[in-house]
């Protein structure tokens, strides 16, 4: 097990890629001619379908990589650069092309589907979230480690819930501006969060690197 605040530190960085701020207005748009039920319903789909996609990509990572042959080093310098670039676009206030391609924005006008994708997928649980878990998966070998990190994820997707659960009274209250904000502070803690995981990564690849430092 690593120390507890590596956990912490991880829980902040899943409940930041996720953004709950910047998936409120795309939420709120989505279900504006909804019901209250509806609209309840629609957070619990997307709920369970960035849970089901993140505890896969936790508890199916290792082997991914092997397949792939591909070292954590290297995979850690990778999800570095993606969760960098989303941490940008989040310092804008916007979702950006790593999360979401204009193809799949047009794609949500089909409100049917909506939930799952593009908002739960790739929004959501895309490339950051998802890479994110597989390392903090792969930084520890024991059976502790790895029920922290599923009961982690489950917190912050509960956390999740709670947020899209009452979403047009967050976005009543915070209105565009305050949303903005928060998702810059969010955005500013994942680019940390991002270099720590490249500046690991590359320790890994370049050992050289960890005697230097």
């Amino acid at each position: 097990m690593q120390h507890w605040t590596e956990y912490t530190r991880f829980i902040t960085a899943l409940l930041a890629i996720l953004d709950p701020f910047l998936a409120i207005p795309v939420f709120l748009n989505i279900t504006k001619d909804y019901t209250e039920k509806g609209r309840k319903k629609t957070a619990l789909v997307v709920t369970f379908t960035v849970t089901g996609v993140l505890l896969c990509s936790a508890l199916t990572g290792e082997t991914i990589l092997r397949w792939i042959g591909t070292s954590l080093g290297s995979f850690m310098v990778g999800g570095g650069i993606v969760l960098f670039l989303m941490a940008l676009a989040m310092l804008r206030a916007t979702p950006g092309h790593v999360r979401q391609t204009p193809e799949e924005e047009i794609e949500m006008a089909d409100k049917s589907a909506a939930a799952i994708v593009p908002l739960g997928i790739p929004l959501l649980a895309g490339p950051g979230a998802i890479s994110t878990v597989i390392i903090a998966m792969n930084r520890g070998n024991s059976w502790n480690h790895y029920l922290i990190i599923l009961c982690s994820i489950l917190m912050v997707c509960f956390i999740l819930w709670i947020m899209l659960h009452l979403a047009f009274p967050i976005g009543t209250a915070m209105g565009t501006l305050g949303l903005n904000i928060a998702n810059r502070i969010l955005g500013l803690l994942l680019a940390a969060f991002a270099i720590e995981i490249m500046a690991n990564g590359l320790k890994q690849l370049f050992p050289i690197l960890s005697r230097l430092s």
